[in-house]
């Protein structure tokens, strides 16, 4: 059995994708939903889901030798942030170097970096009158959002699309790709 760890910090949506995609899958299940808010609707998902929870705050975060052994000891094949929105220390990104993944909600390079996750990015996005956006999936290093791309999705943006319309239909997209990249990868 492969195991994912699935990091996230909001409502989950994408971690309950990626449990209902590998729902009774014979070779691979998520081990382990890491929470950086105690509030966050993944938590109650995790729960409904039995999944073991980890809520971290920044003390545990920043102590990175101790948190990478307390991954180690969930044995992942793949570590997944799903809408986590802090930067992973970088003894952790060395620790499982090959086993991290992000998803963003823009076509990196453009709109990535610091500050630049959720809404913020489809209103830079519109405020620039991009033609197009979509989803970036790709490998974590230590710098936001500079990991080499594993799959990009686009869609077109409407001139009448507002930042809540573009945030739609991103997470379609992000719906539909990610456990499908998490699969192709653990393969």
């Amino acid at each position: 059995m492969k195991h994912v760890i699935v990091f996230a910090s909001g409502q989950g949506s994408n971690a309950a994708a990626i449990i209902d995609f590998f729902a009774g899958h014979d070779a691979v299940t998520v081990a382990l939903i890491v929470c950086n808010n105690p509030k966050a609707g993944v938590v109650a998902l995790a729960r409904a889901h039995g999944i073991p929870l980890l809520l971290i705050d920044k003390a545990t975060f920043s102590d990175a030798a101790a948190f990478a052994r307390k991954l180690e000891g969930y044995n992942p094949a793949l570590i997944v942030l799903a809408g986590f929105l802090w930067k992973v220390p970088e003894t952790v990104v060395r620790a499982f170097a090959g086993k991290i993944i992000n998803i963003h909600p823009a076509l990196l390079p453009k709109y990535g970096g610091k500050g630049m996750y959720g809404m913020r990015v489809h209103e830079a996005v519109k405020a620039a009158g991009e033609a197009e956006t979509g989803i970036t999936i790709h490998w974590v290093n230590e710098h936001y959002d500079e990991g080499a791309a594993i799959l990009q999705a686009y869609l077109p943006v409407a001139a009448d699309d507002s930042p809540e319309r573009i945030a739609q239909r991103i997470h379609r997209l992000e719906h539909y790709y990610l456990p499908r990249a998490i699969a192709f990868l653990l393969d």
